[in-house]
């Protein structure tokens, strides 16, 4: 969703999706990612996991964020307006993200508030979404940004 124009808080809309892309995992990434990160067996040990209660190696839902903030940065995060985030509010993994899968992802504005304290931003709540390449829903982010407003005609 990069544009020439940068897209200020007045510029998305309340129910508008945007696409975010698509990122794949690999077994060796997976491990990797695991364990500096999240060194659970399940993530990490491809005998463990066969036994574990997923009956394989998953990613880890810390990995699978890692990615996706990848694609809303290279695909939607406009750095001329964006002012960073006071939070994610809410984290959903839904089933597990295995070697070999490809999530879809995409991102909700799903209400906007002009800041009280600073006529010059707004917040956007957006709820990120990523299915894998069966269609299903794997995982579901809530959060908010922090976005430049519009300045007024003339404004410097």
């Amino acid at each position: 969703m990069k544009t020439a124009e940068p897209l200020y808080w007045e510029d998305y809309a309340v129910g508008q999706r945007y696409p975010l892309g698509q990122t794949s995992f690999t077994e060796t990434e997976i491990v990797a990612f695991a364990r500096e990160f999240d060194p659970q067996s399940f993530h990490i040990d491809s005998g463990a996991a066969a036994t574990s209660m997923y009956g394989g190696l998953i990613a880890s839902g810390w990995h699978i964020n890692a990615k996706l903030m990848r694609l809303f940065v290279d695909n939607y995060l406009d750095t001329r307006t964006s002012l960073g985030s006071p939070g994610v509010d809410k984290v959903r993994w839904l089933r597990p993200v295995r070697a070999g899968d490809t999530l879809t992802a995409w991102i909700e504005c799903t209400a906007k508030t002009p800041s009280r304290s600073k006529p010059d931003r707004g917040v956007l709540h957006e709820k990120w979404l990523a299915e894998n390449q069966r269609g299903e829903l794997v995982v579901t982010i809530e959060g908010m940004g922090m976005v430049r407003r519009r300045p007024a005609a003339g404004a410097v």
